[in-house]
């Protein structure tokens, strides 16, 4: 198990609570969110409030940065798209919580390392809640039950502006995660909320993640109209 030390939000002074927008973009194609994030963080300012977009993608597999062709065995009729996050190759899909935090780390004054762990604890917390034990692990980034994997991270940032991020396991068809390496590690277990006794849909569990996402970062959120993509 892996020790991540939280520094936790002071609390701020009247007023002085940053605000981040919720956006929930339903169920969307993969790639159009992804260039619809890229636009937000280049074209963002020092004075542009945080958003949180909510997804659920079409099936897709997803090769980061450094990622490995090799690592994608059998992908069938799902698309592989090669993106610029962190981290391997993932699946996306219906029935998982795709979140992507679009913070300025550096108005929040949180570091990368830090920044990831309270991503990880986000998605701990929210397991708790349904009484599921989950736990980092030495050298594989994300959040397990008893060795299975059920939240993976891949994050960007830029100029301390993060987007990409977390993708969490609800009640999916786990069969995809077998066509792949998941985040590299060949013969990775993977698991779901639902096969663990929890929620069977989406909507049970966002707004306690989001929760969990504004306490950890000293946030309030405000539901906000999702971008358009064109």
């Amino acid at each position: 198990m892996v020790a991540c030390a939280l520094a936790l939000p002071v609390e701020a002074g009247e007023g002085a609570i940053p605000v981040a927008r919720l956006c929930d973009l339903g169920r969307q194609p993969y790639e159009p969110v992804w260039r619809a994030m890229q636009a937000f963080t280049d074209a963002r300012t020092a004075d542009t409030p945080d958003e949180l977009w909510l997804v659920e993608h079409d099936p897709v597999f997803t090769l980061g940065q450094a990622g490995k062709p090799e690592h994608v065995l059998m992908p069938g009729d799902i698309p592989v798209i090669h993106v610029d996050r962190g981290g391997q190759v993932t699946y996306h899909g219906p029935g998982q919580i795709v979140l992507y935090p679009l913070l300025d780390l550096k108005r929040l004054k949180v570091g990368v390392k830090e920044y990831v762990c309270r991503i990880e604890q986000a998605i701990i917390d929210t397991l708790a809640d349904w009484n599921i034990e989950a736990r980092r692990l030495d050298g594989a980034p994300g959040v397990y039950v008893n060795g299975a994997k059920i939240g993976a991270l891949g994050i960007r940032v830029r100029n301390g502006r993060t987007f990409h991020g977390l993708a969490f396991n609800i009640a999916m068809d786990l069969e995809p995660f077998r066509r792949i390496n998941p985040c590299g590690y060949a013969g990775m277990a993977v698991t779901s909320m639902v096969d663990l006794g929890g929620p069977s849909g989406l909507d049970a569990v966002k707004p306690v993640l989001v929760g969990h996402i504004a306490r950890l970062f000293g946030l309030t959120v405000q539901p906000a109209a999702p971008p358009s993509f064109g």
